[in-house]
């Protein structure tokens, strides 16, 4: 039996959110030894000529004039601006607490989704997403025992990072997904040349370091294709609930690569997070068997 799209697109989204991780932990194993920028210039060099070579085999490489355009250009910079709030979070905080802020992120889509693209949202989401928002609060802990700056950055980064899924939704299908993919990581390494010195200057690299980017760059590579054909796939109110899987995986690469265990605040606030984003994908569920007609058709093809 052939998968829905909705169905496709959470396969997707889940993919999307292992590579993301596991590239997470590995990106914070070398933060004490190079800056966010120099992090950025080099996983995003490697990212982007393995985008290159696959989208070059695939026929997937479109004119640079298709990608000049101001949607493709905005999602390149909400990507960019969320990969550097996000890494300078990674080195001042635990991997679980900024994973658990980052679930937010269904919470922040939803929303936008019913800003921007009008998609009808009822009081009881609503009252999902206050809550959800209050969670996050719980794991900040706003005040002098439980704040960081660190905490400020995934919030800026969950906001960036919901813009950009918001944007992606709106990109026209024709453009395959690589040639998305190819120009974000273009964008984001070029960032980081530029920050290298503003940042601290260049660092030594060592073999065992650039071994470590090199494997994430492959799964950030998965995350980025990944969470494109996603979101061009699926509708965003189904799939955005599989981010959840992100947790899961930051919480154990924590504790075995890092020796961190979630304490008593995160696991609460990280709760009502995700008990928040999935009572709207439950209430979504509910308002598409009333309302089958309003389902949106596939999209075309995301390669």
């Amino acid at each position: 039996m052939a998968l829905s799209s909705n169905t496709k697109g959470a396969l997707l989204m889940a993919a999307s959110m292992a590579g993301f991780t596991i590239n997470d932990a590995l990106t914070k194993a070398v933060t004490p030894y190079m800056n966010v920028g120099q992090i950025m210039l080099l996983r995003g060099v490697m990212t982007t000529m393995l985008v290159y070579l696959i989208a070059r085999r695939m026929g997937a490489l479109v004119h640079i004039r298709s990608l000049i355009q101001p949607l493709v250009l905005l999602r390149i910079l909400c990507e960019t601006l969320s990969t550097i709030a996000y890494l300078s979070a990674l080195r001042q905080m635990p991997l679980a607490n900024a994973s658990s802020i980052l679930q937010s992120l269904p919470l922040a889509v939803t929303l936008g989704a019913a800003l921007f693209l009008r998609e009808p949202v009822g009081w009881r989401r609503w009252t999902a997403i206050i809550v959800g928002f209050i969670g996050v609060l719980i794991i900040i802990r706003p005040g002098p025992e439980g704040f960081t700056h660190a905490s400020i950055y995934v919030v800026l980064s969950v906001f960036f990072a919901a813009s950009r899924d918001l944007v992606t939704k709106k990109i026209d299908t024709a453009i395959p997904s690589l040639s998305v993919t190819l120009s974000t990581a273009v964008g984001i390494t070029l960032t980081g040349a530029v920050l290298v010195v503003p940042f601290g200057g260049w660092q030594p690299v060592s073999g065992t370091n650039f071994a470590t980017l090199a494997l994430a760059s492959v799964l950030l590579f998965v995350g980025y294709q990944s969470i494109i054909m996603a979101m061009r796939t699926g509708e965003i109110s189904f799939i955005a609930p599989f981010r959840y899987m992100s947790l899961l995986w930051a919480v154990v690469l924590g504790m075995v690569l890092f020796g961190e265990v979630p304490d008593a605040w995160m696991m609460t606030g990280a709760a009502i997070v995700i008990g928040s984003g999935l009572y709207t994908f439950y209430r979504e569920n509910k308002r598409k068997i009333r309302n089958p007609v309003g389902q949106q058709s596939q999209p075309g093809s995301p390669l």
